[in-house]
């Protein structure tokens, strides 16, 4: 049993762990809607992997990047309200997505795990890899930290000192991108978002600072994914909606305690 679990949990934690602080610049910055346009290009990447015979992986890759360009160089401009942008970006290329992959005669395609997720078939082998990416993820969301909370609360003044609001803007995007290519394994195209922004708003009224925020948020990921397996080995629940679920709960929870700490104050 523990030499199924392991790499599954692992390989979720550490997802968990980098989607968290993305989640918050994010949910900061009102723009959930970036992960969902993100997510859903994953579906179209795979159509054209198929399509084009070269590794999935590759293609998902690809696709988001070349989107998140596009989002970057588009996005701010005052002609096209950025919320019905993404809307028209998220279902587009999901539809795009499935109008390819339904159109490889021959091809057996387990749509069901790309859309909702197979984190039980992460292994061993596959566990350096996503080690590497979110690690590179991390490193760079470390080191770049303060510029992007500024940026993510407010672009004008972040200008102001200075910052090269853009570049930021470009690099917080191909970040999301890589995050969103392997969470795909855990929770699947449709429920990413899920889990990048979930986890920063249960801990968003327990936290007093950003950082704060970040840890608490990474560690509501990294239980919903351990609550997400439990309930898959248990109850055969299928893996990613059960850890949505879970983050879920907790965001209800923390809301109600939230309200009747207020009403007791």
């Amino acid at each position: 049993m523990w030499e199924l679990l392991w790499p599954a949990w692992l390989g979720g934690s550490l997802v968990a762990l980098v989607a968290a602080p993305l989640g918050c610049l994010l949910v900061w910055r009102r723009l959930a809607y970036f992960g969902d346009s993100l997510s859903h290009a994953t579906l179209l990447g795979v159509g054209l992997s198929i399509w084009l015979h070269v590794p999935v992986w590759g293609g998902i890759v690809t696709v988001c990047v070349l989107l998140a360009l596009l989002l970057a160089s588009v996005l701010g401009r005052p002609q096209l309200p950025s919320d019905a942008l993404l809307s028209l970006l998220s279902a587009s290329t999901l539809s795009a997505g499935l109008v390819v992959i339904s159109q490889q005669q021959g091809v057996r395609v387990d749509l069901l795990s790309f859309l909702f997720g197979d984190l039980l078939s992460l292994n061993s082998q596959d566990l350096p890899l996503l080690m590497m990416v979110l690690i590179g993820v991390l490193a760079v969301l470390a080191f770049c930290w303060r510029d992007f909370v500024l940026t993510a609360i407010d672009e004008d003044l972040a200008a102001v000192e200075g910052l090269p609001v853009l570049r930021l803007r470009v690099l917080l995007l191909l970040l999301l991108a890589l995050v969103i290519t392997v969470a795909m394994k855990v929770v699947g195209s449709l429920l990413i978002t899920a889990l990048l922004v979930i986890p920063s708003l249960v801990a968003r009224p327990l936290a007093s600072n950003p950082h704060g925020m970040a840890l608490l948020a990474a560690f509501t990921g990294m239980v919903a994914v351990s609550g997400g397996l439990a309930s898959s080995f248990y109850w055969d629940t299928p893996v990613g909606p059960s850890i949505v679920l879970v983050a879920a709960l907790l965001f209800i929870f923390v809301q109600l305690a939230t309200v009747i700490k207020l009403r007791m104050a």
